[in-house]
């Protein structure tokens, strides 16, 4: 490997719908609409590998602010691994972030890579699939009539940063759907659903409560029109297991939540479901 014949530069939207094909061939099952859903996220933080002109790489930084940034899409095609390129791209990323603190999800085997660099393992992400029968409850509310600032607001409880232009497009995208529900003005719970590949993803559920959290998991899985759910739940979230596991949902997955500097200060047990492996 040479300076001259691989290079590792910002993606364009075209890029990242490349990107999001390695994704779909490792299995990980992308939104439908992910290539808007992600790249509002941080049009600068996508970055692609390419060897004498062809992609091979990438990987993202998710700069949302000071205080966090998060790392995903971490992928070499496979024919080219084991070469230098993997570690290339990943120096790259870490220019972005500079010594500001970040997180990403390592698989289990890639733990002890991730600390040689300053990460630490903090908690797991259980990835759950299963099928639900839903039903929305009288109150029950679909997400788009809730004032916009008050969810995003909201979602700042249980999100590192605040991220207004994402929340815009993740609440829009055509394939998808969101509800909330309100207490005395409040709003104590809201999450999105959106069509994958071969699946239907619960991305984010944050409740005050398992209650709202249970109303919200059904009222969301009638969007699923009886096909699988994949929902990735932090694994010190205790009420969040059982209720999956109530429903029969299974586990199949298991990955490392790490961070590098400060944690954010976040009461995990309001997460019921997580915005996604690659988004924080």
């Amino acid at each position: 490997m040479t300076e001259d014949n691989f290079r590792v530069r910002p993606m364009t939207k075209d890029d990242l719908k490349i990107a999001l094909s390695w994704v779909a061939s490792e299995g990980w099952n992308p939104g439908i609409d992910d290539v808007d859903n992600f790249y509002i996220a941080d049009p600068g933080g996508f970055l692609i590998g390419e060897l004498n002109g062809k992609p091979i790489s990438c990987i993202s930084v998710l700069r949302y602010s000071a205080e966090f940034n998060f790392i995903g899409f971490y992928i070499v095609k496979p024919e080219e691994r084991k070469k230098g390129f993997g570690l290339k791209t990943w120096q790259e990323a870490l220019k972005l972030i500079s010594n500001q603190p970040a997180g990403l999800d390592a698989i289990l085997q890639q733990v002890n890579k991730y600390q040689k660099f300053g990460f630490k393992p903090v908690y797991s992400h259980l990835g759950y699939q299963g099928i639900i029968t839903g039903k929305i409850s009288s109150d029950v509310r679909d997400l788009k009539t809730i004032d916009f600032d008050q969810l995003c607001h909201y979602d700042r409880r249980y999100f590192p940063s605040y991220r207004p232009d994402f929340l815009s497009t993740w609440i829009n995208q055509p394939h998808g759907q969101g509800y909330a529900i309100i207490n005395d003005a409040d709003l104590v719970g809201y999450g999105v659903i959106r069509k994958a590949i071969d699946s239907f993803k619960i991305a984010p559920l944050f409740a005050e409560n398992e209650d709202i959290a249970e109303k919200l998991l059904l009222a969301l899985a009638t969007y699923s029109e009886g096909s699988t759910i994949y929902v990735n739940v932090p694994n010190i979230n205790k009420a969040a297991i059982l209720l999956l596991e109530n429903y029969q949902m299974k586990n199949t997955y298991e990955c490392v939540r790490m961070y590098k500097g400060e944690q954010p200060n976040i009461n995990l047990h309001n997460v019921f479901a997580i915005t996604g492996l690659e988004l924080g």
